[in-house]
C-alpha cells in the first residue's frame, strides 16, 4: 500500500477536483480509495507521500512505441542520405534493426521503460523488429519492462522484407509469446507483407483472440504498392482479410486514406493511433482524424516516450487540416485506457497514478483544465509515478533499478550498435 496525503485528485474522466488523501492498493488492476487524514493513523507502516500543493491523476500510456529505436539517438548519418520515406526505412531503420542482438534489445527495452516511467506512462504498446534476433525478443522486452515496473502489450513486426525464413521466425515468435502473455500480432506494413503472411497473421489473431498491430498508409508509397500489386487500397485489402474485425486491432498512422477507407475504419471495431511528430519528421504528410470516428489514440512511434509532448504536437500540428480541439486532443491522449479496458488487457487499473508538482501562476480548475493540460503541463512536473500500486518513480528518481548504471551500459551498447551499422 501507499498513501498519497493531502492531494488534489483529478478524476481523469470527469475532470472533477477533490482535496483528499488516497490509499493505493498494490497489485495488477487493483483499486484506490479516498480516506481522511484521521484515517491515516490506521496505516502506521504504510509508505506515505505528502502531496500538499500537488496534483494526482491517472498515469498515461503510449499507444504505439518502438523499443528498437531507443539506442538511435545521436547516431551517425546513414551510408546514403535518404531521399524519400522508402530510403529512410532502408538506410536508417532497417539497417538498425538488422544489427540488433539480444543484449541490445534488452537495453533498448530498459531505457525505453525508464523513459516511459519518468514521463508518467505506466503502460506501453510496442511494435518490435529485430530480424536477426527474433527468437525470444518479446520475452526479453517483457522482462525489461517488468523490471522497471511498466505494463505492456507487445508484438513482433512480421514482414517478408528479409525473406520467408525470417517471416516464419516472426510468426513462431508471435505464437510462442501469445501462448503465455497478452499480446498483439504485429505486421510491418502492407507493402512488405504478402497475402500468405497476412493470412497466417490473421489466423494467429483469430486463434488467440488477439488483434493486428500494423502501419497503414504512412506514406503514399504504401498505397501505390497495394494498388499495383493487389488491385486495391491498403484498408480494403486488410478489410478483406478480416484485420478490421477485431477491437484489439491497431492501425498506425493512417495518413493517406480515401473516403471509402475512412468509412471502413469508422464502421469497424479497429483503432487508429496517431504519431504526429514522426510524420512531420519523415515528411510523409499530416494526420487527420476527420471522419475516422472516436477510436483514435496517440503514440510516439519510438521518437521518445513523453505522451504529454505527443498531445501538444497532436493539437498544434493538427490545426492545419484536422478538426481537433482541446477536448478531442485530451480524449485521444486518454483513449488508450478505453482501448485497454474494452479488450480486457491487464495492467492499467485505477492504481496507476502520477503526482504532478504544478505551480501555475493562474487558477486551475475543472472548467479550465484543458488549457493547463495543453499549455502548462509537461513531463518536468512529474515527481512520482505509481504502477500497479507500486512506487516506481519517487522524487523524479527510478526506484526499481540503478538508472545511472543502466544508462552507462546502454551507452556502451549503443556504441557497438553504431559501429555495426557502419560496417
Amino acid at each position: 500500500m501507499i498513501i498519497l496525503k493531502n492531494a488534489t485528485y483529478i478524476d481523469w474522466q470527469s475532470l472533477e477536483f477533490s482535496k483528499t488523501s488516497i490509499l493505493v492498493n498494490k497489485g495488477i488492476d487493483n483499486n484506490i480509495s479516498f480516506i481522511s487524514n484521521s484515517e491515516i493513523e490506521n496505516y502506521k507502516n504504510v509508505e506515505t507521500i505528502d502531496c500538499s500543493g500537488k496534483l494526482v491523476t491517472k498515469s498515461f500510456g503510449v499507444g504505439h512505441h518502438h523499443v528498437y529505436s531507443s539506442l538511435s539517438r545521436g547516431m551517425g548519418a546513414p551510408k546514403k542520405n535518404p531521399q524519400n520515406f522508402q530510403e529512410i526505412l532502408k538506410y536508417v531503420w532497417w539497417t538498425l534493426d538488422k544489427c540488433l542482438d539480444q543484449e541490445m534489445i534488452e537495453y533498448s527495452a530498459l531505457t525505453t521503460a525508464i523513459a516511459c516511467a519518468k514521463a508518467g506512462s505506466t503502460f506501453a504498446i510496442d511494435h518490435h523488429a529485430s530480424p536477426f534476433a527474433v527468437e525470444g525478443s518479446l520475452e526479453i522486452i517483457a522482462n525489461a519492462f517488468e523490471k522497471i515496473g511498466v505494463s505492456h502489450l507487445l508484438c513482433y513486426e512480421i514482414s517478408d522484407r528479409d525473406g520467408m525464413n525470417i517471416t516464419n521466425k516472426g510468426l513462431k515468435e508471435t505464437e510462442s509469446y501469445l501462448k503465455n502473455k497478452q499480446a498483439l500480432v504485429g505486421l510491418h506494413a502492407s507493402f512488405t507483407v504478402g497475402n500468405n503472411t497476412l493470412e497466417n497473421a490473421v489466423t494467429l489473431m483469430n486463434n488467440y483472440n488477439s488483434g493486428i498491430h500494423i502501419h497503414v498508409a504512412e506514406d503514399l508509397s504504401d498505397q501505390a504498392h497495394c494498388l499495383k500489386t493487389y488491385g486495391k487500397r491498403v484498408i480494403n485489402r486488410l478489410h478483406k482479410f478480416g484485420v478490421l474485425n477485431s477491437s484489439k486491432t491497431i492501425l498506425g498512422h493512417c495518413i493517406h486514406l480515401d473516403h471509402c477507407e475512412i468509412e471502413l475504419i469508422k464502421n469497424s471495431n479497429s483503432w487508429v493511433v496517431q504519431n504526429m511528430e514522426s510524420n512531420l519528421n519523415n515528411k510523409v504528410g499530416h494526420f487527420s482524424g476527420t471522419g475516422l470516428g472516436n477510436n483514435i489514440m496517440l503514440g510516439t512511434d519510438g521518437m521518445h516516450s513523453d505522451m504529454l509532448q505527443s498531445a501538444k504536437f497532436a493539437f498544434f500540428a493538427a490545426q492545419i487540416n484536422d478538426k481537433i480541439n482541446y477536448d478531442s486532443t485530451y480524449k485521444r491522449f486518454r483513449n488508450i485506457h478505453h482501448y485497454l479496458k474494452l479488450n480486457n488487457f491487464k495492467g492499467d487499473g485505477d492504481n496507476n497514478l502520477v503526482v504532478l508538482d504544478y505551480a501555475s501562476p493562474t487558477p486551475l480548475n475543472m472548467d479550465n483544465f484543458y488549457g493547463h493540460f495543453l499549455f502548462g503541463f509537461n513531463s518536468a512536473i512529474i515527481t512520482d509515478v505509481i504502477s500497479d500500486g507500486k512506487l516506481i518513480v519517487k522524487n523524479r528518481i527510478i526506484q526499481t533499478v540503478d538508472e545511472n548504471q543502466v544508462v552507462r551500459k546502454a551507452q556502451e551498447i549503443a556504441t557497438k550498435l553504431w559501429k555495426k551499422m557502419a560496417q
